[in-house]
């Protein structure tokens, strides 16, 4: 079984027609008919139904792709890796990243160091759709993704989930307790980022609110984590959400952060990848960002 039996065969399949898939290889059809006819034989069974005007998969044939898949995005990937050993460069991987981390980037940091030594992690920030738009053209090779909605043209690899924390002044009577019910904030202010700057939270909050029965007070829109923090604790008493890891690392003189319950939200987030074969460098992101 040849490697290019394996890709003569798969564009077939994609194509379900001979001569377009030879016009995608860039040789003549008789010899795509001639490759697949050999592979047949040896695996002694039909891999294609053929008749004057259609082409269609057998059982066999169906068995068989996902595993020619497999085979090509094999040797696609080791192709990659003795590439960037041959021309001797120092990958750099380009990783866009979303707020609120907090020691899940340390973990990224640190685990892919580790696993690419001779490599380079460079940290963008921008925007979530500037973010995809660069991954999907190659202008960065992946993007954390909250809220794991589905886009175009991108693989999401699940990572993990982030619970969310409330922000309340220490003076308010609910921070006595060690947790604290969604309804019970209602009716007071909540400092939240618009739709437009961050929908997956501000949809989650808001649903969750909705979800324990009142309809949010909107007050000032969350600007920057300290002005934000600096006016809950010494200001008019009003309240705001944090991811957990991010949380633990913000200590904050006046405010006290406590788990949500009733319903307690939680994050998703998400590596946005093209759904090319990766190579050593993203491979190796990968890692790192499931180990953390």
């Amino acid at each position: 079984m040849e490697i290019r039996q394996l890709r003569y065969f798969l564009t077939v399949a994609e194509e379900l027609h001979f001569g377009r898939a030879a016009e995608r290889l860039h040789i003549v059809q008789s010899a795509v008919s001639q490759q697949i006819r050999r592979l047949e034989r040896e695996l002694e069974v039909e891999l294609f139904d053929r008749t004057t005007r259609t082409v269609r998969l057998t059982g066999a044939g169906s068995r068989l792709l996902p595993h020619a898949r497999e085979v090509l995005a094999a040797q696609a990937r080791a192709r990659a890796a003795v590439d960037e050993l041959r021309s001797g460069r120092s990958a750099t991987v380009r990783l866009g990243t979303s707020s609120g981390l907090g020691t899940r980037l340390e973990t990224i940091l640190a685990e892919f160091a580790r696993l690419a030594p001779h490599a380079h992690l460079e940290l963008v920030t921008a925007a979530t759709d500037a973010r995809l738009k660069d991954v999907r053209s190659g202008g960065m090779d992946a993007t954390l993704l909250r809220g794991g909605r589905p886009v175009p043209g991108l693989e999401l690899l699940p990572l993990w989930q982030d619970p969310l924390m409330v922000a309340i002044p220490a003076r308010h009577d609910l921070a006595v307790r060690a947790a604290i019910d969604m309804a019970d904030l209602a009716g007071l202010p909540l400092r939240l980022a618009g739709p437009s700057r961050n929908p997956a939270l501000h949809d989650l909050v808001v649903g969750s609110c909705r979800e324990a029965g009142f309809e949010p007070v909107l007050g000032p829109e969350f600007t920057t984590a300290q002005d934000t923090l600096a006016s809950i604790g010494f200001g008019m008493p009003s309240w705001t959400v944090f991811y957990a890891p991010h949380a633990e690392q913000l200590p904050v003189p006046g405010v006290v952060f406590r788990p949500l319950r009733n319903p307690a939200p939680v994050m998703r987030c998400c590596l946005a990848v093209r759904p090319d074969p990766p190579g050593a460098g993203l491979r190796a992101l990968i890692e790192a960002c499931h180990a953390a």
